[in-house]
């Protein structure tokens, strides 16, 4: 099974970690553009995408651009439950990120390839390996602990969180992972409580 991760950028001119996960091996690269990131995939033709990205907004909500509730949808409020820290998809930044990811969903849709929304930082707290705050080598240690080879040490964030939303999209095809949310409109996630033991 060939799965894409995606550290998507708010912006083109931002970079996005990509990674090609196939039998645990994992290829990344940056990309910046829509067409290079959705050439890259067509290539590629893979199972699902793992999207690090809002891929909807709060129900009932017309426009990210609305000061007004709903601020959460119903995987953010079980992020929040589950003590993991996130930005909301209404704040700031996060603003240009959710409109991207949404309309990247929907052209990969449209061309019948799987897109889930996947967040890094939190499968990390499940999965009980550390952030990228906490150290690349010490995330870079935790990704080979759960199997997945060909990391080296010139990986930047944005890749090694692609990797890990490669990695949730893995778990995601063989049924080893829950959704945060609905069914259609959630975040995709390891299956498991917060590991903060193993953080550290």
């Amino acid at each position: 099974m060939s799965i894409v991760g995606l550290d998507l950028a708010g912006v083109p001119n931002r970079p996005t970690g990509f990674c090609k996960l196939l039998a645990m091996k994992a290829e990344t690269t940056l990309v910046y553009t829509d067409e290079e990131i959705l050439t890259k995939i067509m290539e590629i033709n893979p199972h699902v995408v793992a999207i690090d990205a809002p891929l909807s907004m709060p129900p009932g909500r017309k426009s990210l651009e609305e000061r007004t509730s709903p601020h959460l949808r119903a995987c953010d409020k079980e992020l929040l439950k589950r003590g993991i820290k996130f930005f909301p998809v209404t704040l700031g930044p996060m603003r240009k990120l959710t409109a991207r990811g949404i309309k990247l969903r929907h052209v990969l849709e449209a061309k019948n390839i799987i897109a889930v929304e996947a967040y890094p930082g939190g499968a990390q707290d499940v999965l009980g390996i550390p952030r990228k705050q906490k150290g690349l080598d010490r995330l870079k240690a935790g990704l080979e602990r759960l199997g997945i080879k060909e990391l080296h040490n010139q990986m930047s964030d944005h890749e090694l969180d692609a990797v890990t939303c490669a990695y949730v999209g893995k778990l995601f095809l063989e049924g080893n992972a829950v959704i945060y949310g609905a069914p259609d409109d959630g975040i995709v996630m390891p299956k498991g409580e917060v590991n903060r033991m193993k953080q550290t």
